[in-house]
């Protein structure tokens, strides 16, 4: 069995300077502020800039086990909406990239600023989304590297278990726990267990109850 689940494709993630599709939204229309302001807003600015952009190992760098919402990062999410801009910064003023067309889509989330995520997707494009848009619901892309080929489904966590399904490459699934190397997954008419290490959307060692 092949096919059962629509496969994810570019076409689930629109570029926003392409032709006839989504377009960046214009910047707004600045008011000029007196120096103070001015000045205060350009301090900000920088230390935004210095926050996003700092390597490892300096003071502004990210926590490596918790960010500021308290979660993991990096971690596993979802996205929540059919539609989802991603920025080139953690701003409505930052131009939008790129802009997902697909709910339930797999991201890592790589580093948190306020309210605003920067994920990385299973092509390895980072970008910054609002945190509203995304979804701790777990899901995973069977073996997205991959051109050709099939993965397959059992009825239990065990190479020599019952096959359910042999999955394509980019097959959207819903992950529902993963143990000692195995997953439990299902989507449309397939559900079984699956090697952890061929999904983009589950650490290689990860435990999900």
């Amino acid at each position: 069995m092949r096919g059962l689940a629509r496969r994810c494709s570019d076409h689930d993630r629109q570029r926003a300077d392409d032709a006839g599709r989504s377009r960046a939204r214009p910047a707004p229309t600045r008011i000029r502020r007196p120096l103070a302001r001015a000045l205060a807003a350009a301090g900000l600015c920088l230390l935004l800039l210095l926050q996003i952009f700092a390597g490892p190992g300096t003071a502004l760098a990210q926590s490596t086990t918790k960010g500021p919402s308290g979660f993991p990062v990096p971690r596993f999410v979802s996205l929540k909406s059919e539609r989802v801009n991603v920025r080139i910064g953690p701003t409505l003023e930052h131009r939008i990239g790129w802009t997902y067309v697909r709910a339930g889509l797999p991201v890592e989330i790589v580093q948190e600023f306020e309210n605003w995520r920067r994920i990385r997707d299973w092509q390895g494009e980072e970008g910054w989304v609002f945190h509203s848009l995304l979804s701790g619901r777990r899901t995973a892309l069977v073996t997205p590297w991959e051109q050709s080929g099939t993965t397959p489904l059992r009825a239990e966590p065990r190479s020599d278990a019952r096959l359910v399904a042999e999955l394509g490459p980019n097959v959207l699934a819903n992950v529902g726990s993963c143990r000692q190397g195995w997953c439990r997954i299902s989507g449309e008419k397939f559900a079984g267990w699956i090697d952890q290490t061929r999904l983009f959307g589950v650490y290689p060692d990860e435990t999900v109850e």
